[in-house]
């Protein structure tokens, strides 16, 4: 008897189409853990971002940064988090900076080519609750995405 080596041709194919399952159960899977990661990201960008620009007010109210009287005393625009301001209270001139650097919208798909602070929606203090509308300074902000999460909350409502 002569000894055979290698598969059969139906063999072969039971180990694709076995092949081939694994891999329509493993894709939305993957969808699915990269949506995670990617909206973990999203709520920590978030929490940062706005404990800088609530660490500017704190700053801004308690003498640190001049503002004036027509001032809510929240910053201009995200960049100023980043470029920092000078200290009011330091006499060698000192900058204060509240992040090292702006992340930008994670949930974005039409900012290729945006900068980070362009691709956040931002609210002004003087903007009404019902409307998050921008204006002259930063009070909040949100994503621009309005897909919604696993949740179910579309990302722009976070």
């Amino acid at each position: 008897m002569r000894m055979q080596r290698g598969f059969s041709l139906i063999e072969l194919l039971a180990a694709l189409t076995l092949l081939a399952l694994l891999m329509t159960v493993a894709a939305p899977v993957s969808d699915l853990i990269k949506q995670r990661r990617q909206e973990a990201e999203m709520r920590q960008t978030l929490a940062t971002v706005r404990t800088a620009i609530d660490a500017y007010k704190r700053a801004t109210a308690d003498g640190s940064i001049e503002k004036s009287i027509e001032q809510s005393g929240y910053p201009p625009d995200l960049n100023v988090l980043v470029e920092g301001v000078a200290n009011k209270k330091d006499p060698s001139g000192a900058k204060l900076y509240f992040l090292r650097r702006l992340p930008p919208d994670p949930m974005c798909d039409s900012c290729d080519g945006k900068s980070p602070a362009d691709s956040w929606e931002t609210r002004s203090y003087d903007s009404s609750p019902e409307s998050f509308s921008s204006g002259s300074d930063v009070f909040d902000i949100r994503s621009s995405s309005k897909k919604p999460g696993l949740n179910g909350v579309p990302y722009n409502e976070w």
